[in-house]
């Protein structure tokens, strides 16, 4: 069986990680993994591969930063031939990029079978370019690797039940598969950043990083939580960094890094006191760690995580988010939604089942 994965983004690497694992680990199984370039920095992309033990992508199409309907072409027109020539027999795509956008419609013009894994999440706020691309992907797709039974409703509301398959989340097998390799690496930022005495930052939603008073309403939100509750410290998305230099906003007490690893973001999700962030990813992981978190947005794709005020949702407003912050002592259960941390495995058995 001729399996090919196109990813080319930040979280899907996360995903396609534990997934590459399974394929590898059956006999008979031709993988192929393709990169877009979509993220190409080292920052953002290269280290994932390396960290994560992703085997080398076959083929980097190095598009790069472009607007949407530029770069989604880009991809197409590098994909096709691609495709064309190595025919496999399930192309296997990830989340809700430009890049799964442009695999979905070249694969189904070629008629090949494709495998969307974290299908049925909706956020229901089509001005999302995110909400679009998933909603293509999913429609497209002939195979769809659902993780929770709130996405399954989302799917059976579009008809689209009889293709799906549940699986659970592939960032639950991760978490799992690389917590403890965080912790035990350790390093500067273990010393530095204790467990439960920080809160951790991440904003990059072009929503938010694109609206000088979404952005200035975030940024003053964490600098206040790092004077009243606890340090808080910011990794910052290029685009972010870009954005705040526009500004001219220069941080009082808050802490900013460059962006950090995979492995490093994982240990210090699990340390940190709450998370505040506009990440879908980020929002998981948090649920999956127990650790409260603050979503930046007015709507959220998982919804299971605002059960108990696990997850709060705040927009951008200043009040709103540190209203959220002095509520955090009062969060939880968590519960398991989520599955049990074998959604690779059960993926590459459907896949291997129906090939």
């Amino acid at each position: 069986m001729k399996v090919m994965t196109v990813v080319g983004a930040r979280p899907q690497f996360v995903k396609a990680a534990v997934v590459c694992r399974a394929l590898l680990s059956r006999p008979g199984i031709e993988h192929t993994l393709i990169h877009t370039g979509q993220h190409y920095d080292a920052s953002m992309s290269g280290v994932f591969f390396q960290e994560l033990g992703i085997p080398e992508p076959q083929l980097n199409l190095a598009v790069g930063s472009a607007p949407h309907g530029v770069q989604t072409a880009e991809m197409m027109r590098g994909l096709e031939p691609v495709m064309e020539a190595a025919a496999p027999d399930w192309l296997l795509l990830y989340g809700d990029t430009n890049s799964t956008l442009a695999a979905a419609l070249v694969a189904s013009k070629l008629n090949i079978r494709q495998a969307h894994v974290e299908s049925g999440l909706r956020s229901f706020r089509r001005s999302m370019a995110e909400e679009v691309n998933r909603i293509v992907a999913d429609h497209l797709a002939d195979l769809l690797f659902y993780p929770s039974n709130v996405a399954l409703q989302n799917l059976a509301h579009e008809g689209l039940q009889d293709r799906a398959v549940f699986s659970g989340d592939v960032m639950y097998d991760a978490v799992l598969m690389f917590r403890t390799i965080a912790e035990a690496k350790g390093g500067p930022l273990a010393e530095k950043w204790k467990p439960g005495q920080f809160a951790l930052a991440t904003v990059h939603r072009a929503e938010n990083t694109d609206d000088e008073a979404r952005l200035t309403g975030i940024l003053e939100a964490l600098e206040e939580i790092s004077e009243t509750l606890c340090p808080v410290l910011l990794p910052l998305h290029p685009r972010t960094r870009a954005r705040v230099e526009q500004l001219g906003w220069k941080p009082r007490t808050l802490t900013i890094v460059e962006p950090l690893s995979y492995l490093e973001m994982l240990l210090l999700q699990g340390r940190a006191r709450m998370i505040v962030t506009d990440s879908g990813g980020v929002q998981k992981e948090a649920y999956f760690m127990q650790v409260p978190c603050i979503t930046l947005r007015e709507e959220t794709e998982w919804i299971e995580t605002l059960e108990h005020g696990c997850n709060q949702l705040t927009g951008t407003g200043r009040s709103e988010i540190l209203a959220a912050a002095r509520r955090m002592e009062s969060t939880g259960p968590w519960g398991t939604p989520f599955g049990n941390g074998q959604a690779a495995q059960k993926i590459v058995q459907t896949l291997c089942e129906r090939s």
